[in-house]
């Protein structure tokens, strides 16, 4: 088969499984898993044909993927693929480009370079701001920490990138309680040990208590967040940002999936928010854009460049070039697909998307508290936290719905005890699937009562 009919059939598979996607299992049944087992070989001596590779990903692999990307998917706060990402995606693909810079892909570093300012311009973040694209939030919290760490030190006359850490002034790093993991991984794999970070209590929602924040001066690094991962609750911006720039401390928010309701009627959760020193932001969340892409933007653009900056003799580029505004050198240019999702969706139709979420959310709660469940959180956004009678109840519950094929929720704690997280994210959720959930979950607890 040669490369062109390989590509189509490619084509008619993906298609094909696409097709399938409302009806398929959210999470793949027991024979489909241990058919996975068939790739468990060693590695072949004489390679095979591409076609059968092709057929082999495709009948073994097919099955025993989770529909993510379905209607009845609840879990992660993972948005399904727009059409428009996607189709943009694979174009992409077929262009083949290293999007380091103008040099080696003209049309990807315009578009990028578009892509960022309609992102600043959605989310009400200064214009000025530089925007990186890279493959995670916890890639771009590695860069936004690195760029205000590098920026903090400067300002007490330590040369960071001439003189590294060693007899550095110590930089503070002042985070919430409920701070998300990767926030946690980002700062440990910067050498901020995990012993000597200063938590800021929070009150019942998850929000940093502004009465007992810990002391901020020149050397901090206060980190917020737009969205806690079980509440969606947000960070009081507009109180605690003007409190850290008078003490000269730099502020980050992680912001993965709560900073979008900034497009939303609801902005007014995440007052305050443009005051911060840079912000983090996935695209495969809220936007609904394919996975590997999310966001680093700094205010201080020239901050984050000097801290990525991979110029050689060989690749040089402008300031502005991904490759110096974020981790990779060699990348893919994973900000095309955030632009395809933007020029489709408008400011109304993100504003729309995002809206409708955070109305579904709150009439799931509602629902279920009707039902009998304890909804833990207030519904400010688009995460409901549900617990059952007990603690094994919800467990039970939680485990028949992921073994029941028609829907996929994960399991979280709060407060020390059991709960689950529905997210409501995906552009093909609609009424009568929220509808469905609810159903199903009000069915089990009678039945697990």
């Amino acid at each position: 088969m040669n490369e062109r009919n390989l590509l189509a059939e490619a084509d008619r598979r993906a298609l094909a499984y696409f097709d399938g996607t409302p009806e398929r299992r959210v999470y793949p049944d027991a024979a489909a898993i241990a058919a996975l087992a068939e790739f468990d070989r060693p590695l072949p001596e004489n390679g095979r044909a591409a076609e059968q590779v092709l057929q082999q990903l495709d009948d073994i692999g097919s099955p025993a993927t989770v529909a993510s990307n379905g209607p009845r998917y609840f879990g992660f706060v993972i948005g399904a693929t727009l059409p428009a990402a996607a189709a943009a995606e694979r174009l992409v693909l077929a262009w083949d480009q290293c999007a380091s810079s103008f040099d080696n892909s003209p049309v990807a570093d315009r578009l990028e370079k578009v892509a960022g300012r309609w992102v600043c311009q959605a989310l009400g973040l200064p214009s000025e701001s530089a925007v990186g694209f890279g493959t995670s939030a916890t890639a771009c919290t590695l860069a936004c920490l690195s760029a205000a760490r590098r920026t903090l030190l400067a300002r007490l006359g330590w040369d960071f990138d001439a003189d590294g850490l060693m007899g550095a002034p110590e930089i503070r790093v002042v985070l919430s309680e409920t701070a998300h993991i990767t926030v946690k991984k980002a700062l440990r794999v910067l050498g901020f040990g995990m012993n000597r970070l200063h938590y800021a209590p929070v009150d019942q929602h998850g929000r940093i208590d502004p009465a007992r924040l810990p002391a901020l001066d020149e050397r901090t690094l206060l980190i917020l967040q737009a969205g806690e991962v079980n509440t969606g609750e947000f960070d009081r911006f507009a109180e605690l940002i003007p409190r850290a720039r008078e003490a000269d401390a730099w502020v980050h928010v992680d912001g993965a999936f709560g900073l979008w309701a900034r497009a939303s009627s609801s902005a007014q959760l995440a007052e305050g928010v443009e005051q911060a020193d840079s912000w983090t932001t996935d695209g495969h969340k809220w936007l609904n854009t394919p996975y590997d892409s999310a966001m680093a933007i700094c205010r201080d653009a020239d901050a984050l460049a000097a801290a990525m900056n991979s110029d050689a003799a060989y690749a040089t580029a402008s300031r502005d070039a991904q490759k110096n505004l974020t981790l990779e050198f060699s990348r893919r240019a994973r900000g095309v697909a955030i632009w395809a999702a933007l020029a489709s969706l408008g400011r109304d139709g993100l504003r729309e998307l995002i809206d409708r979420h955070i109305r579904q959310a709150g009439e799931l709660a509602e629902t279920l508290r009707g039902g009998g469940y304890q909804v833990l959180n207030r519904m400010v956004l688009n995460q409901v936290l549900v617990r059952g009678d007990t603690d094994e109840q919800t467990v039970a519950i939680r485990e028949a719905a992921q073994a029941s094929g028609e829907v996929w929720f994960g399991p979280t704690l709060w407060q020390g005890r059991p709960a689950f997280r529905l997210s409501l994210s995906s552009w093909r959720t609609g009424d009568a699937e929220v509808r469905l959930l609810a159903d199903l979950l009000l069915r089990l607890k009678r039945q697990l009562g």
